[in-house]
């Protein structure tokens, strides 16, 4: 046989099989091809020099030295700071219990520092000058803006009282349940939603919840003196108990076939139960409520912030109620 007309190593197989179908997995490979969620931002990844760059910033700014708050100026137990111009002006001006304020030299003056003033007068409470390094360990850090005042301890509603005054009202009983919610920026949001939307109050459980703090307040923009706020020790009973009074409660869930827009309970008496951003509703919660509603949103976004769902389904339900 010529050199060239030799056939090429490797062209003749082995076996002397012919290429033909070969046995596939089954499927079974299937698992590895499932998505896993939406990708981490570089910063959250810990390997990532991101992540690297942001774990040390963390750990630069633990190192820290505290600054001292002097004693004079120290806060009584459970009483908060409220700090910044417009929190300030949106606590005094929705009728919040003044105990002391707290004035850097130099702030500007201006309408709204006035009004904080002159009801801090009024109600002869001490008006104190402070540095700036004082404000700023008093806040922890916050944007003060120059004015902070301190309030006492919030007084959380009786849920039974609020109960029977929204059905002697002659209006519409709506309220709010936070179910597992431990962000104060989402409660002072709800609050807002609340009191924009006509809702009677709020109800969160006194473990595992956030609490009306000083946070809330700022967030809240003055709904926190408006929209009064239930703390109990079940959730599950409190539900209960709305439930045998004529209410109905409804929970906020994805995935389910009826939406708040034109969901049937709208008008009647109602609870509104959401439950937090990561898990969701409680199944104790869940199995308590008489139906479960869903917000419908664009499959790229995995859910809403709770404060955010909570604020679309107030406004359905004030819509729906007011076109009947």
């Amino acid at each position: 046989m010529a050199r060239g007309n030799q056939p090429r190593r490797g062209a003749v197989r082995k076996d002397g099989s012919k290429k033909g179908m070969v046995k596939g997995t089954g499927g079974h490979g299937r698992k590895k091809l499932a998505g896993r969620g939406p990708t981490p931002k570089a910063e959250d990844r810990t390997w990532h020099p991101a992540g690297k760059r942001k774990a040390a910033a963390e750990r630069r700014e633990a190192a820290k030295p505290k600054k001292k708050v002097p004693g004079h100026l120290k806060l009584a137990e459970g009483h908060e700071v409220i700090a910044g111009r417009n929190p300030v002006y949106e606590a005094v001006t929705s009728g919040i219990p003044l105990l002391r304020v707290f004035l850097a030299p130099g702030t500007k003056n201006d309408e709204r520092l006035a009004k904080v003033l002159r009801t801090a007068t009024a109600l002869g409470a001490p008006m104190l000058e402070v540095t700036k390094p004082e404000l700023d360990a008093l806040t922890e850090g916050a944007v003060h803006q120059g004015i902070a005042i301190e309030v006492p301890p919030y007084e959380y509603a009786d849920f039974t009282e609020l109960l029977s005054d929204a059905l002697a009202s002659g209006e519409t009983p709506l309220f709010v349940a936070l179910d597992s919610v431990t962000d104060p920026h989402n409660l002072g949001a709800v609050l807002r939603s609340a009191g924009a939307f006509g809702a009677h109050g709020v109800i969160v459980p006194e473990r595992r919840s956030a609490g009306v703090n000083a946070t809330a307040w700022k967030v809240s923009a003055g709904a926190a003196a408006r929209v009064p706020v239930a703390q109990v020790t079940n959730l599950v009973r409190a539900l209960k108990e709305a439930k045998d009074a004529g209410c109905f409660v409804v929970g906020l869930a994805g995935g389910t076939t009826e939406s708040t827009a034109d969901f049937t309970l709208a008008d009647s008496p109602l609870v509104l139960v959401t439950g937090s951003e990561g898990t969701g509703l409680s199944r104790l919660v869940a199995d308590t409520c008489d139906a479960i509603v869903s917000i419908p949103i664009s499959p790229v976004v995995e859910s809403l912030n709770a404060a955010v769902a909570t604020g679309i389904a107030l406004y359905d339900v004030a819509r729906r109620r007011s076109e009947s």
